[in-house]
């Protein structure tokens, strides 16, 4: 490594965030610029750990140690280069990813562990800055033509790959601008959209087609799709929400928690919302029932809309501060964690069970009635006395969603099922010949970082079917044509 010692002169170190009050006011990322030198003493920190455990904890098997020690060099142009041979898009990992690969870091045994998060979003664009990133299309096409539907992660992960593998495709994207989850579902102050327009304006120069507005199995019919395309790529995501079906649940007040960021984030771009569709914090006591990431960006974004009041509620208990002795090193760590929303303002609370929507006379929601509950071998009971209605004017369901939608394009195709309501696959491939699936809607509800390493894992699947072989890499290379096939 460039700095065999750096992992024992440096802490652990990241941009700092701007003023709260400051932020509150705008969309933009909450951190600022770093220090000249941070970038520096970070890769600086990469041990030379014989085995280096963050090729597995990462979702794409990212070459970490061979683009830090890049960075430390001052190798711009080898940073990217290995950087980007596993991961289409750092500039969206780098800003959103819970970076699983710094669990996995030798270093986090007793120490924090190495920033590979901000290392790699300062390789990404500092290439953009040196200009190192330019479109390059094939250079030869193979007359092969894909239909990927959805243009979230996976889809465009998918879509780049089977690009530069020479196939002509063509993406198909229901809403009007391209980008999915990473448009419409992650808000501005965690992933400004000029970074996503920049990704989808480089690809069109590289021969990629869009097409919005296009709802397939409503515009168009998955059938004609299918035939007129040599391959599909069913990217369609996750998008069936979890609900909770408890006493009040129509009061007028309570919404899943994607229709309000997305609306948010169609606002923050300039779109008109009509006033009777509006769905604002704006002077409301606002509970968002869920602690996970969804929940933490619903905060934030209530922050910004000038909430009254914001209240977390988790129904799990309390993460400790330190690994439990059933979550060991090197895997994910689930700890207890304060994202910047939370810093913005939010009183939060766990083992807390939501019992029933209470309205007013108006049918509008006025509070919600929750317990107090223990937890005990994965079994929870009420604490007896512990009923009390919190007042809430607005309620956000962040609690998960349960498969992609089944009615329409899924039906329509004939594509089977697995027994938890994904897309069934094999090798993402379906029951239909020509079609594949990828992302949220083939492995359920994940990460950003899982959904693009599934796009190349899909791509890889598809050009096999296609061409019988495939120079595509992959992280599995035990499939091939036959298991494709």
């Amino acid at each position: 490594m460039g700095k065999i010692t750096g992992f024992l002169e440096y802490d652990r170190d990241l941009p700092e965030e701007r003023d709260v009050k400051a932020r509150l006011k705008d969309h933009k990322e909450v951190y600022a610029e770093p220090d000249k030198d941070m970038l520096n003493k970070q890769s600086a920190r990469c041990m030379d750990c014989g085995v280096p455990f963050c090729h597995n904890g990462c979702p794409l098997g990212n070459n970490i140690p061979e683009f830090n020690d890049a960075v430390y060099q001052q190798d711009w142009a080898l940073a990217y280069e290995v950087l980007t041979s596993t991961n289409n898009f750092p500039e969206f990992t780098g800003r959103i990813c819970p970076a699983p690969c710094e669990s996995s870091c030798v270093l986090a045994i007793n120490k924090p562990a190495v920033a590979i998060e901000f290392i790699e979003k300062s390789i990404i664009e500092k290439a953009f800055e040196l200009n190192m990133v330019k479109a390059r299309p094939p250079k030869y096409r193979t007359g092969k033509t894909v239909a990927v539907i959805g243009s979230g992660p996976s889809g465009l992960a998918a879509a780049d790959q089977l690009n530069r593998a020479g196939h002509t495709v063509t993406v198909y994207e229901k809403q009007d601008r391209i980008g999915g989850l990473l448009r419409y579902g992650i808000p501005d102050f965690k992933l400004e959209k000029w970074v996503v327009e920049r990704r989808v304006e480089l690809m069109k120069a590289e021969g990629i087609d869009f097409k919005t507005n296009c709802e397939v199995g409503v515009t168009i019919s998955g059938e004609e799709l299918k035939d007129s395309h040599d391959a599909v790529v069913l990217c369609t995501g996750c998008e069936d929400p979890r609900d909770l079906k408890i006493p009040g649940r129509s009061l007028e007040g309570i919404h899943f928690a994607m229709d309000f960021l997305r609306q948010h984030n169609k606002r923050v771009s300039g779109d008109t919302i009509k006033a009777d569709e509006e769905i604002l914090a704006t002077g409301k006591d606002v509970i968002v029932l869920g602690g996970g990431d969804t929940g933490s960006d619903c905060i934030g974004t209530s922050n910004r809309q000038q909430a009254k009041s914001i209240f977390q509620v988790e129904l799990l208990h309390r993460p400790p501060s330190e690994r439990a002795p059933d979550n060991p090193w090197p895997e994910y760590a689930h700890v207890f964690q304060t994202t910047s929303s939370h810093k913005e303002g939010a009183e939060r609370a766990w083992s807390l069970l939501t019992k029933e929507f209470v309205g007013d006379d108006n049918g509008k929601l006025r509070g919600i009635k929750v317990c107090d509950i223990k937890w005990d071998n994965g079994r929870f009971e009420e604490v007896e006395g512990s009923e009390r209605v919190i007042p809430c004017q607005m309620a956000l369901l962040a609690i998960g969603y349960t498969n992609p939608l089944q009615e329409g394009l899924l039906q329509e195709l004939g594509v089977a099922l697995s027994p938890r309501g994904n897309v069934a696959d094999k090798n993402y491939h379906t029951n239909v010949p020509n079609v594949f699936t990828a992302g949220d809607a083939r492995r359920g509800q994940s990460l950003v970082v899982w959904a693009i390493s599934e796009g190349r894992e899909a791509a890889r699947a598809v050009d096999i079917y296609l061409m019988g072989d495939s120079d595509l890499p992959s992280k599995d290379l035990s499939y091939t044509a036959e298991h494709t096939a």
